[in-house]
């Protein structure tokens, strides 16, 4: 994991380009299933943090590359450091969907119900 990943300094926007152009990839929501109902990346798998223990049944190949966001890029630093620990070598934290501190958000098509019906985001 690199330094930037460890203090949050990453981008959703490139993340999810990345993770469009790496075949065989997943990209996954660590937000829970409110969150992702209300908005989400489009192609996203949502698994909730405390569900992370589940991944093999979604993804049972450890070396596929996984691509997480949460709704802040703590969570999802959080959530590859979980994911690497149980031997997913190619987890990537790719950062935060929501727009704060400095973060500028997801700024991509979007699906869900939106933002002002769940006051949680």
């Amino acid at each position: 994991m690199g330094i930037l990943e460890n203090i949050g300094l990453v981008s959703i926007n490139a993340g999810v380009e990345e993770f469009r152009a790496t075949p065989g990839a997943v990209l996954l929501d660590v937000r829970t299933p409110l969150q992702y109902q209300r908005k989400r990346v489009p192609e996203s798998l949502n698994l909730p943090m405390e569900e992370l223990d589940r991944i093999h049944e979604l993804v049972p190949d450890k070396n596929v590359p996984l691509f997480v966001y949460a709704h802040g890029p703590e969570t999802g630093a959080k959530a590859v450091r979980r994911l690497k620990a149980m031997g997913y070598t190619k987890a990537k934290n790719i950062g935060g969907i929501k727009n704060c501190c400095g973060n500028k958000g997801y700024q991509g098509v979007t699906e869900g119900d939106g933002w002002d019906a769940c006051p949680l985001v």
